[in-house]
C-alpha cells in the first residue's frame, strides 16, 4: 500500500507523461503530407493552360510520390483526394460561371474520387521495385476511368492536355493521350525515386544498382521517347493545300442570355461571311475553298425557319464556297440535335452531322427528377439533347473534314475515328460564349493542339465569340483571333492522309497501360496478404 502510494507520488512530480507530445508530433506529421499533396495539386493545375508552364507538372508529381511512398492505402486514399481538390478545384472553376458554385464544387469533389482511389492504388505499390512505372500506369488507369464514368466520362484535366508546349508533345502521335500523359507522371515519379536514393546513398553509403538504374529509367526513358517520337510530327502537304476560313460572328453579350438572342448570332456570322467575301473580292483575303462556323452559329433552325435559310442562303453565296453550319435542330419525330450542317453555294444543305458526345448537365440532365430536387437551374434545360450515331466527315471541296464539335475534343475516341473515316484535316466548331473570359477556352484550344500532333493534322477551331484558331499539325497555332470580336481567319493548311500509330492503335497504349496498373496493384496485394499470413 505504502508502494503503490509512494509511486503515484512520484509521478506526479515527474509531471504529465509524454503521450500528449507524441500525438501532437503525429498530428503535425500527418499535416505536412496532407499540406503537400494538396500544394502539390494547384502546382500541377498551375501547369496547365494559358500558362506554358508544362514543366511543373513533373516537381508536381515528384511531391506527390513524396507524400505517397511507403504510406498506407488509406492514407493514400485521403492524400490522393487532397491532391484531386488542389488540382480540380481551381481547373473547373469555370464550370460556376454563370450557375454559382454549386456545380463547379460537386464535379471537383466527384472527379477528386477518381484521384483519392489512384492515390490509394499508388501507396500499395510504392514499395514494390520499380515503383515509377507501377505509380505513372495507375494514373493513366484512372484517367481512363474518369474518361469513361459517370454519364460517359469527364476527361478534362487530362495530364497529357496540359502538354501542348512541352518536350513531351511528340509521344502524343506515338500512343495518344494516354502515352503522352503515362512519360509525364514517370518522369514526375522517377525524379522523387532519383532524389530519394541519392539521399539514402548519403546517409547508408549504399548503392542498390537496380533501384537506382530504374530510377534513372524512369527519367531518361520518357524525354530519350520524346525526341524519338519527333520524326512523327511534318507539316508535309501530302494530299496538297486547301485555303480555308474560320468564322468568328462574335455574340451581342455573353452569358446565358446570348441564347434569347439567336437572331443576333446568325446574323453576325452572315454578317462577318460577307465582309470576308467583299475582302476577297478587293484581293485583301484570299477565295477560300470552304468555311467553317462554329457551334451554334444559328441556334434557329434552318430547316423549319425560312428566314435563317435565306440568311445563311446569302451568305454561302456571297463567299462561293461551301460552309458548316453550327445549328440547334428539331428533327420530325421531335429529337433535339446540335448539329453540324454542309451548306452547300448551289445544292444547298446537303449532309449532316450530329454531335455525339453530348455535355451532361449541359446538353441534356441526367437522373433529371433527382437533380430538379436539389437545383431549380435544371430548368434552364428544357429538353434534352439526343445523341448522334455516326462520324463526321463532310466533303467540303473535295476535302475531308472531320468534325468532333467542341466538348467531343476532350473523347480520344470522338477525335480519332473522323481520321479513321478519311478525315483530311480536323475542325473543332465551339461555342464558348456561355464561359465568358474563363480559362476554359484555353484548356480547350490546348486539347485541340494536342488532337493536331496526336492524328498529324490541320486542326480548325471556329468559336463564337473567341478564341479561333488555326493549328498546324505539329501543334503550332498559326493564326487565332481575340475575345469577343468578330473576325476571320483564312490560311492555306497543309491535306495528309496517313495514319500516326496513335491513330493506328486506338487504345490498345491504354489498354496495355492499364493491364500494367492491373499487374502492379496484384503484385502489392497478394504480397501484402502474404506478409500478414507470415506474420
Amino acid at each position: 500500500m505504502t508502494a503503490t502510494t509512494t509511486s503515484v507520488d512520484e509521478s506526479e512530480q515527474l509531471g504529465p507523461r509524454p503521450a500528449p507530445a507524441s500525438r501532437k508530433a503525429r498530428v503535425l506529421r500527418g499535416l505536412v503530407p496532407a499540406a503537400a499533396a494538396a500544394l502539390s495539386g494547384v502546382l500541377l493545375y498551375v501547369s496547365f493552360p494559358p500558362r506554358t508552364l508544362w514543366w511543373l507538372a513533373l516537381p508536381a508529381f515528384a511531391v506527390f510520390a513524396w507524400c505517397l511512398h511507403g504510406r498506407s492505402w488509406k492514407a493514400g486514399l485521403g492524400l490522393g483526394y487532397l491532391f484531386g481538390l488542389g488540382f480540380l478545384l481551381p481547373l473547373l472553376v469555370w464550370t460556376g460561371v454563370e450557375v454559382g458554385p454549386g456545380p463547379w464544387l460537386a464535379l471537383a469533389a466527384i472527379e477528386a474520387m477518381f484521384v483519392a482511389l489512384v492515390g490509394a492504388g499508388i501507396a500499395a505499390v510504392s514499395r514494390l521495385p520499380g515503383y515509377p512505372l507501377w505509380a505513372a500506369a495507375l494514373w493513366v488507369a484512372g484517367e481512363a476511368a474518369r474518361a469513361r464514368v459517370p454519364f460517359s466520362g469527364f476527361p478534362w484535366g487530362k495530364i497529357g492536355f496540359g502538354q501542348a508546349d512541352g518536350v513531351f508533345l511528340p509521344l502524343a502521335a506515338l500512343g495518344g493521350t494516354p502515352v503522352l500523359g503515362f512519360a509525364v507522371v514517370l518522369c514526375g515519379f522517377g525524379l522523387y525515386e532519383i532524389v530519394r536514393q541519392a539521399l539514402e546513398m548519403r546517409g547508408t553509403r549504399v548503392v542498390r544498382r537496380g533501384a537506382a538504374a530504374a530510377a534513372l529509367l524512369s527519367v531518361l526513358v520518357p524525354v530519350g521517347g520524346a525526341f524519338a517520337a519527333l520524326p512523327l510530327i511534318s507539316d508535309d502537304a501530302e494530299d496538297g493545300t486547301a485555303t480555308v476560313a474560320a468564322i468568328q460572328g462574335n455574340v451581342p453579350q455573353a452569358g446565358l442570355e446570348f441564347n434569347a438572342q439567336r437572331r443576333a448570332v446568325l446574323d453576325h456570322h452572315v454578317r462577318e461571311t460577307e465582309r470576308l467575301a467583299d475582302r476577297v473580292k478587293a484581293g485583301k483575303a484570299k477565295q477560300p475553298d470552304f468555311v467553317l462556323w462554329p457551334e451554334n452559329s444559328s441556334d434557329i433552325d434552318p430547316f423549319t425557319n425560312p428566314d435563317a435559310r435565306e440568311a445563311i442562303e446569302r451568305a454561302v453565296k456571297a463567299i462561293g464556297a461551301p460552309i458548316s453550319v453550327g445549328g440547334v435542330v428539331q428533327s420530325k419525330d421531335g429529337k433535339l440535335f446540335n448539329e453540324q450542317i454542309l451548306w452547300d453555294p448551289k445544292k444547298g444543305p446537303t449532309d449532316t452531322y450530329d454531335k455525339r458526345q453530348i455535355q451532361p448537365f449541359g446538353e441534356y440532365i441526367p437522373l433529371r427528377d433527382v437533380v430538379g430536387f436539389f437545383s431549380s437551374d435544371v430548368g434552364m434545360v428544357r429538353q434534352d439533347f439526343s445523341r448522334g450515331t455516326k462520324p463526321g466527315v463532310f466533303t467540303m471541296a473535295g476535302t475531308e473534314v472531320g468534325l468532333a464539335t467542341c466538348y467531343e475534343a476532350a473523347f480520344d475516341w470522338a477525335v480519332r475515328d473522323t481520321v479513321t473515316h478519311g478525315a483530311q484535316l480536323i475542325s473543332v466548331p465551339s461555342n464558348n460564349a456561355t464561359f465568358d473570359r474563363s480559362e476554359m477556352t484555353y484548356q480547350q484550344l490546348a486539347m485541340s493542339r494536342i488532337r493536331a500532333v496526336e492524328h498529324s493534322r490541320t486542326v480548325t477551331v471556329p468559336v463564337t465569340s473567341g478564341v479561333s484558331a488555326i493549328i498546324m499539325p505539329d501543334g503550332r497555332v498559326s493564326q487565332k483571333t481575340k475575345w469577343f470580336t468578330a473576325d476571320s481567319l483564312v490560311e492555306e493548311v497543309p491535306l495528309r492522309s496517313s495514319q500516326t500509330p496513335a491513330t493506328r492503335l486506338g487504345v490498345l497504349p491504354e489498354g496495355i497501360l492499364v493491364l500494367i496498373a492491373a499487374g502492379g496493384l496484384g503484385w502489392a496485394v497478394t504480397g501484402a496478404v502474404r506478409a500478414r499470413r507470415s506474420r
